[in-house]
């Protein structure tokens, strides 16, 4: 008889703990944002890459002359090895693997400063988006505002993306 009284005790605070939260979520103002298609659809996202690619002009440049050269060189041998002493081909394979081997130290580090860069300028945006969502969670009362990309299914009514892309470009 104690043990279920005792269920029957538990199964009462469980059921009130429920109900409670129940009708404090159905008072709470819930909001969903898509970020990431937000931060896309500004003009300065697509901006994004001209912007880096004339920060590393000079280098990207170098870096396509040396491949030109490569490129030359590679056909050069292609075309001449038949007619070249094996010791003309043998400077031009080592001028080559050189040229290859200086290329690859330029290139990985290049791609990696303007993949950095471009990320950089991203959270920026990121950044802008995240303060317009904060605005408007603060301006009309919402209690929660969650990320389209982790809501699997939301009414249309709840999205409140439009908004905060007007927020942004307004603020810009």
């Amino acid at each position: 008889m104690k043990t279920f009284t005792k269920t029957l005790i538990a199964g009462a605070i469980l059921s009130s703990a429920l109900l409670t939260t129940a009708a404090q979520a159905a008072d709470q103002k819930i909001g969903v944002v898509d970020v990431q298609g937000i931060t896309r659809s500004l003009p300065q996202f697509a901006e994004i890459a001209q912007v880096v690619t004339a920060e590393f002009k000079d280098q990207i440049q170098e870096v396509n002359t040396q491949s030109e050269e490569y490129n030359f060189l590679v056909q050069k041998l292609q075309r001449e090895s038949a007619t070249m002493s094996d010791a003309e081909k043998k400077k031009l394979e080592d001028q080559i693997i050189a040229l290859q081997t200086t290329l690859q130290e330029k290139t990985g580090p290049l791609q990696q400063n303007m993949q950095r860069r471009e990320q950089e300028e991203q959270r920026k945006l990121l950044g802008l988006v995240m303060q317009a969502v904060e605005k408007i969670a603060e301006d009309e009362k919402y209690d929660v505002v969650l990320n389209r990309s982790t809501t699997p299914f939301v009414k249309p009514e709840f999205d409140i993306s439009q908004e905060v892309l007007k927020q942004v470009t307004k603020a810009q």
